[in-house]
């Protein structure tokens, strides 16, 4: 059976029905009408050649005839044309009521590209609970935040090659020169051409079963005999803030069973731990306060958005701006446990030197 394929055109006003149309059925319905090929192109406005081509090219898809070709006899659709016309007449009037929904709901949701004062910004990030609720208040105001979650990584990578405005990426506090996030970071951002802009700040620690049966106080009780841990992807923010807490407690990825397990995301781990799977994980106090499961808090980081300098006077980062420093976003933040409002610098531009001090002016010069 051959399937059906819809399309759609974009114009100044609407046409005088509301049917779906197809270009086929056009030219059976033309030639019908006209009993000649070369009338049926006058009244569809085609040249001769590009209709016999346009219906020859039909039957060889189709596999059957569409139109009897006898010299010198009024063109006329073989029984198959006939039956298709038939079929979609049936087809667009019982379908007339979901067509004309269909139209409409297309309608509105292209309106907002000719609204002035709607904006749509592309953002690859690390997973993050607030970066979910943001969407869902801003789309409320015009501004739609076209949200794609991987890795920090990843998310910066996309950035630098022009697949999005922003990126959304997390470390500790003033992460040092030394550090795991500086040697993974610091060669994909560079001070005068990327711009930090200021979104949360937020506890990570161990998600575990409700109560905390095991009694998990720190990553050195990983270590324990049976314990199973689920890690993040290589990439992930997590799992490179994982990686800078074992080195500073002189842990070892093999010292942790399940180490080299992989979730997508906080909520992932969150359902890992949940379903048994495993008995902790690396992640937010937000994801496991959903899933109702207990949390033992280990470090506090800023999440970050990057975007290139040269961004920031465009109206669709102005309008993230404007939003990230509303008091509706400040109360909805506030709300998110494991969230900080104060020390968040929602909105704000940061220097990159100063948020991430991992560059030496005389070294770079050198």
């Amino acid at each position: 059976m051959h399937k059906v394929q819809l399309s759609y055109l974009l114009t100044p006003e609407r046409g005088k029905d509301a049917l779906i149309r197809n270009p086929l059925m056009d030219l059976l319905h033309a030639v019908r009408e006209q009993g000649s090929i070369g009338k049926a192109a006058k009244a569809l406005d085609l040249s001769y050649r590009h209709v016999w081509g346009a219906l020859k090219d039909w039957e060889q898809t189709l596999e059957r005839p569409l139109i009897v070709w006898d010299k010198g006899q009024r063109a006329r659709l073989t029984e198959f044309g006939e039956k298709l016309l038939w079929a979609e007449r049936q087809a667009q009037a019982r379908l007339a009521p979901q067509i004309e929904a269909l139209r409409g709901d297309i309608e509105r949701a292209f309106s907002s590209a000719f609204d002035e004062n709607t904006h749509v910004l592309t953002l690859y990030a690390s997973h993050d609970a607030a970066l979910t609720a943001l969407r869902e208040q801003a789309g409320a105001h015009g501004l739609h935040l076209d949200i794609r979650f991987m890795g920090s990584v990843d998310a910066i990578a996309a950035l630098n090659a022009g697949r999005c405005t922003l990126a959304g990426f997390h470390t500790l506090d003033q992460p040092a020169s030394q550090s795991v996030a500086a040697r993974t970071y610091r060669s994909l951002l560079k001070p005068g051409l990327h711009k930090l802009i200021g979104f949360a700040h937020r506890t990570q620690g161990l998600i575990v079963a409700k109560n905390n049966p095991l009694g998990l106080a720190s990553l050195a009780d990983l270590r324990r005999p049976g314990v199973r841990y689920v890690n993040r992807a290589e990439g992930a923010g997590t799992r490179v803030l994982l990686d800078e807490l074992l080195a500073k407690a002189g842990l070892q990825p093999q010292d942790i069973q399940g180490y080299a397990s992989q979730e997508p995301s906080h909520t992932a781990v969150a359902q890992a731990v949940a379903s048994n799977a495993a008995d902790a994980g690396l992640g937010t106090e937000a994801a496991a306060h959903e899933k109702g499961l207990g949390f033992v808090p280990l470090v506090q980081e800023r999440y970050h958005l990057v975007c290139l300098k040269s961004e920031l006077p465009t109206p669709q980062v102005q309008a993230l701006l404007k939003e990230l420093q509303s008091r509706d976003w400040q109360t909805a933040l506030g709300s998110m446990p494991g969230y900080s409002v104060k020390l968040a610098q929602s909105g704000k531009i940061l220097s990159l030197r100063a948020a991430l001090p991992w560059w030496n002016y005389r070294t770079q010069k050198s």
